[in-house]
């Protein structure tokens, strides 16, 4: 069954008002679209009545909850359940990537004669994971609009599920940077020497580096996705 213009504008409408993501709010619309078609040709009625059952059918989808890990604001549960899943692959593949980074800061100890040569391949390594973020922001100019946290479409709905997160792409960078401009003589020592080193000390010397690497990971797995669901939503933003 076709739709007009008019009755599809509405479904859109109706799922900006709920405050869809884009990405989601395309899925969900098809979705809608179906059901509509299929109460029209069931119960022969109108469209009007059709898309009203529909929305009582979705009802639950659309209801407010929180998710105050990613998100500030309440979000519908639909969007909530989505993010999950998606954010939970994410974060996987940056721990195990985040994994491997953290061998090859121990790696760079074994490569190193000395003290000063460490610090200097610590701070070289470390530079990529400002510079890697810093030249993809940009040779990304067509992409940045839509990467900022309040630029919504039509002033209410996120592009991508994804855009929430993309606000931490200027801590990591300064996280980073601070990062680099330390020198760790801690875990060389505890490593390459026979001289003392407080347990605290090295724990935070190893374990902060890990989590920056893998927050940066997420960062930029989360802007490729980002990037990736704006490519496939051309269509539907250029209508």
């Amino acid at each position: 069954m076709m739709f007009s213009k008019e009755h599809e504008q509405e479904i859109t409408d109706y799922l900006i008002f709920h405050r869809l993501p884009l990405d989601i709010l395309v899925e969900v619309k098809d979705h809608m679209i179906s059901q509509i078609a299929d109460i029209q040709m069931e119960e022969n009625v109108g469209f009007d009545e059709a898309f009203l059952k529909t929305k009582k059918l979705w009802g639950s989808e659309f209801k407010m909850t929180r998710y105050s890990i990613f998100y500030q604001e309440q979000i519908p549960v639909i969007v909530k359940r989505i993010a999950k899943v998606k954010y939970r692959s994410i974060f996987k593949k940056s721990l195990i990537f985040g994994l491997a980074s953290f061998t090859v800061n121990l790696l760079l100890i074994y490569f190193s004669t000395d003290q000063e040569t460490y610090s200097d391949l610590f701070r070289l390594y470390n530079s990529l994971f400002v510079m890697f973020p810093f030249l993809l922001w940009l040779f990304n100019k067509n992409l940045r609009k839509y990467v900022k946290k309040d630029f919504k479409y039509q002033g209410k709905s996120f592009f991508t599920i994804y855009q929430q997160n993309l606000g931490l792409f200027v801590l990591t960078l300064n996280i980073s940077f601070q990062l680099i401009l330390r020198e760790d003589k801690y875990v060389f020592r505890f490593f390459r020497t026979d001289d003392p080193v407080s347990v605290f000390s090295l724990l935070i010397a190893l374990i902060i580096p890990y989590i920056l690497h893998t927050t940066v990971i997420f960062v930029l797995i989360n802007f490729f996705e980002h990037k990736k669901t704006m490519t496939k939503m051309n269509n539907f933003l250029t209508i």
